[in-house]
């Protein structure tokens, strides 16, 4: 009977000693997929070089990717990229304002559940779940606490309005080239 409730409970200090890739979201180990697919790469890539370009003209804000982010003693996640507008020290502790998420076969239950509410209960302004298969991406922003979807985005432009920084983001120009 005890057996059916028993559940193993990590901490940050753990998984430093792990092999491979892990994140860790209150204390349950989550593997990573191995090294993302072609798509993922290059999607990922580009939303990260369009990120770098628009920041250019921004000191305090800064476009990131494949980073952990520690939240706390035992949540730890590494989005697939984000934008932080406050100079880090050698770990990212701090709130990003916008997270972008490549959905995958392997990850797509946990990034519109378990990442959706994790990242609305930490306050992170805006949240993109991009999934390469629709050339979509859902975007989301916190209003009052709570996610509001502001729509689906393939061929338009968005301004994101971060506290410190603008920027336009061309969702056309992530999706491969034929």
């Amino acid at each position: 009977m005890f057996a059916q409730t028993y559940t193993e409970y990590y901490t940050v200090e753990d998984r430093e000693h792990w092999q491979d890739d892990w994140e860790l979201i209150y204390g349950s180990p989550y593997a990573m997929a191995p090294s993302p697919l072609v798509t993922h790469q290059s999607i990922s890539m580009k939303i990260a070089r369009q990120l770098d370009e628009q920041l250019d003209n921004c000191p305090k804000c800064q476009a990131l990717f494949e980073i952990d982010w520690e939240i706390s003693s035992d949540t730890v996640v590494k989005p697939d990229t984000l934008v932080i507008c406050y100079e880090p020290d050698e770990k990212i502790t701090k709130k990003p304002e916008l997270i972008f998420e490549i959905a995958s076969k392997s990850t797509v239950k946990r990034d519109e559940t378990l990442k959706f509410e994790l990242y609305e209960q930490e306050g992170v302004e805006f949240y993109v779940i991009v999934y390469p298969k629709k050339q979509m991406a859902k975007l989301y922003q916190l209003k009052e606490g709570r996610y509001l979807k502001v729509g689906d985005f393939s061929d338009e432009r968005y301004e994101f309005e971060l506290k410190k920084c603008k920027i336009d983001f061309d969702f056309s120009k992530i999706w491969r080239r034929r």
